[in-house]
């Protein structure tokens, strides 16, 4: 079998072409949806319930309330087809005193969680950069 540049260049194409994203799909679509979120987020979960620094802040939490407050979140921040309907960030966190320490262990708590959840790095940081406006009204409050 001969090579031939211009076939191998075509099926490289193919082949590469196959594994980008469609940069007109949402970060919601990319991440896989509904199912998606909702797996990471009781991920998440799981990650707070065996870590002795945050376990504190959720205390007497309802924790089917977070985890449907918490989706609703990720969705609207990687546009997807939902609608935030909790309380705001400054309700929720007023009076618990978030130091940035334990504000930055939550977030390595979700980066472990979306890990868990199988979801690719560069999506992570679009979850994570969706999120991010959000610290101001945590912290120290």
């Amino acid at each position: 079998m001969k090579f031939n540049l211009p076939n191998a260049l075509a099926l490289l194409l193919f082949v590469l072409g196959g594994c980008a994203t469609n940069s007109s799909s949402t970060v919601y679509e990319q991440l896989g949806g509904a199912s998606k979120v909702s797996e990471i987020v009781d991920n998440f979960v799981w990650e707070i319930e065996y870590d002795e620094q945050i376990l504190p802040y959720f205390e007497g939490a309802n924790i089917d309330r977070f985890k449907q407050k918490l989706s609703e979140q990720i969705c609207v921040v990687t546009n997807g087809p939902c609608e935030y309907t909790g309380d705001t960030m400054q309700q929720v966190h007023t009076g618990m005193n978030i130091t940035e320490h334990h504000f930055n262990r939550t977030v390595d708590l979700l980066i472990n969680a979306m890990n868990k959840a199988n979801v690719p790095h560069p999506l992570q940081n679009k979850v994570l950069k969706g999120l991010a406006p959000t610290r101001k009204d945590m912290l120290y409050l």
